[in-house]
């Protein structure tokens, strides 16, 4: 029936071997004269659009490309997905473009999350207007000068803690002592920090109250009259101000899993509650706190107890600042949060303050005020009693940004 042949409609397959047998419509004339089936099969242009064809727009009013339901083995729409291959899909996704574009999405995410976290804990931080400006107050002078108390506040321990960890109860106790007094310098230019111990019994005078021994700051005028006591009796600026009780601490040292001590002699002690053996141990916070309240065990008392409280802040910070804790977020998110619960500070301090302290503890130079006396009998009591030249030596270097002279770097260790 004119030039189409009778078995159009069939694939083919019969007669393989024939040319044009795989597409019965090649070679159709397109717009042929002479009969009306002719005429209307030229009025359009019929070809096979296939795999294979290299066609891939069809003519107006034709059915759209599809693939085959089945293909053979080895056909390249085996490995399509979607119409793209998958070896090309996976080629693409590994270009070094696409892995930096996921690197940075990643990173992005990492610094937000910290970002957010500081700025969480930032603002939770325990902050008073401690530090204040009045008729005297020294002047800046060089580097940065922390002002570190340790005080006796029983605030975050129950009353079996009281009891458990010896510390007295804080319903038959009243007023606040700061037995730890520290002065952290660290140096404008570089250098080792100097942490120095300041004596609680030490013997001067109180603005507002005469003379006493320093402790008894605290518990007039609290950590504001304590700095103001520290900076008149020094010279020095106190830039930064920071303060932990009893039960801040032992929170803090759980909550980095404890830390190891090395202890040169076996200490008991009823007063303090310590009962520890000769070696190096992980000590826990109840541990850790009378370990640093210890001073009955010592000839030298407040003396020998000053020097182990700083060997112990410096091996409690450098855990704190270690890889295992910081790279940890199970470890660094509850040790960041249990000091920002346990410290208060002033209000110019940040958290990014407290961890340039925690840094600059790691390694610090430690010392004593010079003493003349350690047991001058004083109308409050039994008192030290400053070497007020080589004190004001020690100050003055402070103050100005000079070597502090060798001899009047004590240094800190344990007795044996």
């Amino acid at each position: 029936m004119g030039e189409w042949p009778d078995d159009w409609f069939r694939d083919g397959r019969q007669a393989e071997n024939q040319p044009g047998a795989a597409d019965q419509t090649v070679g159709i004339p397109v717009g042929q004269q002479g009969s009306s089936d002719s005429t209307a099969a030229g009025q359009y242009q019929v070809r096979h659009y296939g795999a294979g064809t290299g066609s891939s727009t069809a003519p107006p009013g034709e059915w759209p490309e599809q693939p085959p339901v089945k293909s053979e083995p080895g056909s390249p729409w085996r490995s399509r997905i979607h119409g793209v291959p998958r070896d090309s899909r996976w080629r693409r996704w590994t270009r070094p473009k696409r892995i930096l574009i996921v690197l940075a999405a990643l990173i992005a995410l990492l610094i937000a999350g910290t970002a957010g976290t500081y700025f969480y804990l930032n603002s939770k931080l325990h902050r008073e207007n401690i530090l204040v400006n009045y008729p005297g107050r020294p002047a800046p002078g060089s580097g940065t000068n922390w002002l570190i108390a340790g005080s006796d506040s029983r605030q975050g321990l129950t009353v079996a803690e009281e009891r458990k960890y010896v510390t007295g109860f804080s319903s038959e106790i009243s007023g606040a002592r700061s037995d730890t007094i520290m002065v952290l310098h660290i140096p404008a230019g570089g250098g080792r920090p100097l942490l120095l111990s300041i004596p609680r019994d030490s013997y001067v005078d109180i603005p507002g109250y005469g003379m006493n021994k320093i402790n008894a700051a605290f518990d007039l005028g609290g950590p504001k009259l304590l700095a103001k006591t520290v900076q008149d009796a020094t010279g020095l600026y106190i830039s930064h101000f920071m303060d932990i009780g009893f039960g801040g601490f032992v929170s803090v040292v759980n909550d980095v899993g404890g830390v190891r001590m090395c202890i040169a002699a076996p200490l008991h002690d009823v007063a303090s509650g310590v009962s520890l053996k000769k070696g190096c141990q992980t000590l826990n916070g109840g541990q850790a706190l009378a370990y640093v309240r210890d001073r009955e065990s010592f000839l030298t008392q407040d003396l020998q107890r000053e020097q182990d409280q700083r060997i112990f802040l410096k091996a409690l910070l450098d855990k704190m600042t270690s890889a295992t804790v910081i790279l940890n977020p199970f470890a660094s998110l509850p040790a960041a949060s249990g000091v920002v619960d346990a410290l208060t500070v002033d209000n110019g301090t940040s958290l990014y303050d407290l961890y340039q302290v925690a840094e600059a503890m790691r390694d610090p130079l430690t010392t004593t005020v010079p003493i003349a006396t350690s047991t001058a009998m004083t109308p409050a009591g039994e008192s030290v009693i400053w070497n007020t030249s080589q004190a004001k030596v020690l100050f003055n270097d402070l103050q100005t940004g000079r070597p502090v002279p060798k001899d009047l770097i004590t240094g800190s260790q344990q007795e044996s």
